[in-house]
């Protein structure tokens, strides 16, 4: 169950209710008694996660598709250092 916290426009005063989110807002003020009570808008409370087994890896996407495989001419020996063809022409690295 959430915590509110209250106000009171005639007396100022400010308390928190413990409620369900279900309740309807509290309206008379528990001090003075007039029905000048008004819900105020909190910051909420943060997430907190309990226990073990939280790690980076687990939300991480995984990859959509694996690395492409080496195709039969870049399995082959690389040319030598005195190669003078064109990578690009041929379709193996240096």
């Amino acid at each position: 169950m959430p915590t509110y916290e209250y106000e009171c426009d005639a007396c100022s005063h400010a308390f928190e209710a413990l409620q369900s989110m279900t309740e309807p807002k509290l309206k008379k003020c528990p001090k003075c008694g007039k029905q000048k009570l008004h819900r105020l808008i909190g910051t909420g409370a943060g997430v907190i996660f309990k226990g073990s087994g939280f790690y980076e890896t687990d939300y991480k996407k995984k990859d959509a598709a694996p690395a492409p495989k080496a195709s039969a001419s870049e399995k082959s020996a690389p040319c030598s250092t005195a190669c003078k063809c064109a990578p690009a022409a041929t379709g193996h690295k240096h």
